[in-house]
C-alpha cells in the first residue's frame, strides 16, 4: 500500500520523527512497542527473522529495490516522500535505502533462553550502541548462544544498535534481565559458570579460562570506562583478563568481546 507524503507532519509517520534525539527514542520505542529497522538489508534480515512491520519509509527511488517486499505486505503502508521531506520527518538524510516500523516482538523467557545454551554474554550497563551491536555481530559470528542485558544496559533494538550488527540482533537470542547484579543467581542455577572480564592480580587468563572447557559458561562484559561494578566482580566464580603487550592496559569492550568469544569457542562442546 504504497503512500504519497505531503505533509512532514502527517501523524501516520509519527513513528519516524525525531530519530536523531537518543534519549526520546530509547523511551519511545520500548514504550510503544516498536523499533526501527534502517537501511533496505536491515529490513530484510528483519523480516527474514519473523518480525512484523508497522510500516515502510522511504524515498521514491528504492521502490523498485523493495518491490517484492511491499508486494508480500499489501496491508501495510509504505510511506514515501522526497530526500527533504524525509529529512525534516527523521531529523537527517535517510541515504541508506529504507527504513521499516516494526512491531518490537515479545520479551524472551530467560529460563527457556538459558534452557539449551552453553555460552552465553552477558552485557553490564554498556550504554554505547554502536558497542552493543558490534557484541552482538562477534556473537552471531562466533557462537554464542544467547545475549543477556542488564535492567540499565543500552537497547539492542536501536536502530545503530541493529546497523552496527548487521542485524545480527534478530539471530542471537536476547533479554532484558529484571536486576543485576542479583541475575548471577539465575545463571547459577542453570548450571553456568561466571567469568567476568577484569583486570585482577588473580584473574585467569583467557587461555586459562578456554582450557578449562566449561560444560555452560557465562562471560560478564562491563560498561565502557568503569567496567563491572565491584559487586558483580566479587560474586562471579572467575575474573578473566586478556594479555595486553605494548603497554596497553585494555581493548574496547567490543574488541574485548570479539576475543574472548573467540578464545571460548570450544566450552560446552568438550573441548
Amino acid at each position: 500500500m504504497i503512500i504519497q507524503l505531503e505533509d512532514p507532519a502527517d501523524p501516520r509517520v509519527s513513528d519516524y520523527t525525531s530519530l536523531t534525539d537518543v534519549q526520546l527514542r530509547k523511551v519511545r520505542e520500548p514504550a510503544e512497542g516498536m523499533y526501527i529497522a534502517e537501511s533496505s538489508r536491515v529490513l530484510r534480515r528483519a523480516l527474514e527473522a519473523g518480525h512484523v512491520p508497522r510500516s515502510f519509509f522511504m524515498a521514491r527511488k528504492w521502490l523498485p529495490e523493495l518491490a517484492d517486499v511491499i508486494d508480500a505486505h499489501p496491508d501495510v503502508p509504505a510511506f514515501v516522500g522526497t530526500a527533504g521531506m524525509l529529512e525534516d520527518i527523521t531529523g537527517f538524510h535517510l541515504h541508506r535505502g529504507a527504513m521499516a516500523a516494526m512491531q518490537r516482538p515479545a520479551a524472551a523467557d530467560i529460563p527457556t533462553l538459558l534452557a539449551d545454551a552453553r555460552r552465553v554474554a552477558v552485557l553490564e550497563d554498556i550504554v554505547d550502541h554502536t558497542n552493543i551491536g558490534a557484541i552482538f555481530r562477534s556473537a552471531a559470528a562466533l557462537g554464542v548462544d544467547a545475549v543477556l542485558v542488564s535492567p540499565r544496559c543500552g537497547d539492542p533494538l536501536y536502530r545503530r544498535s541493529i546497523r552496527v550488527s548487521m542485524g545480527a540482533v534478530f539471530q542471537v537470542p536476547w533479554a532484558r534481565l529484571p536486576a543485576w547484579p542479583e541475575g548471577m543467581d539465575m545463571l547459577r542455577s542453570a548450571g553456568f559458570t561466571t567469568a567476568a572480564l577484569a583486570l585482577k592480580p588473580d584473574s585467569l587468563s583467557i587461555q586459562q579460562l578456554a582450557a578449562r572447557h566449561d560444560e555452560r559458561l557465562a562471560l560478564i562484559l562491563g560498561t565502557e570506562g568503569e567496567g563491572l561494578g565491584a559487586q558483580t566482580v566479587a560474586d562471579a566464580d572467575h575474573t578473566v583478563m586478556i594479555p595486553m603487550y605494548a603497554g596497553v592496559d585494555s581493548l574496547n569492550v567490543a574488541a574485548a568481546s570479539a576475543v574472548a568469544f573467540f578464545a571460548t569457542q570450544a566450552a560446552g562442546t568438550g573441548g
